[in-house]
């Protein structure tokens, strides 16, 4: 069975997003799977390469990362994927990690900065299906699931 691809939020999904509080702090989950050869449309200048997906990926967080940081973000967890206890047994992620922004206004200006807007070809062409789910941070007991 394939499953239908998830690369950039739909306009329903990024207004949902907008209309949330913008000067909270949030956390983004990224679960992320790799295409097998990057897709990169014709004339851009790593069309043609042969990179992998894998590659592309690290080329969009090498041109994003500047942009990242600037903002105030960055990456509280990083995963590498072993199997699905719960879920569906054929899903699988090549990239997994939680990305703290100081507020969710921190995560709109990294998307439309123009510098940011060149380097997100690269995830583009790098992704094959993904998932981008905004969480608030909860104060709590660490050593409790509720």
């Amino acid at each position: 069975m394939a499953a239908e691809a998830h690369v950039d939020p739909t306009r329903a999904a990024f207004d949902a997003f907008k209309a949330l509080p913008r000067d909270v702090p949030i956390n983004m989950l990224n679960l992320i799977r790799y295409r097998d050869v990057a897709a990169y449309p014709d004339g851009h200048d790593h069309a043609g390469k042969g990179w992998s997906g894998e590659r592309a990926y690290q080329e969009y967080g090498k041109t994003s990362g500047p942009i990242f940081t600037r903002v105030g973000g960055h990456v509280v967890w990083r995963g590498a994927f072993q199997t699905v206890l719960t879920g569906p047994a054929d899903e699988h992620w090549d990239a997994a990690f939680i990305a703290f922004y100081p507020n969710a206004g921190a995560f709109l200006e990294m998307v439309t900065d123009p510098d940011y807007r060149l380097a997100v070809v690269n995830r583009q062409a790098a992704v094959q299906t993904s998932r981008l789910i905004r969480f608030a941070p909860l104060e709590g007991d660490p050593d409790s699931f509720a």
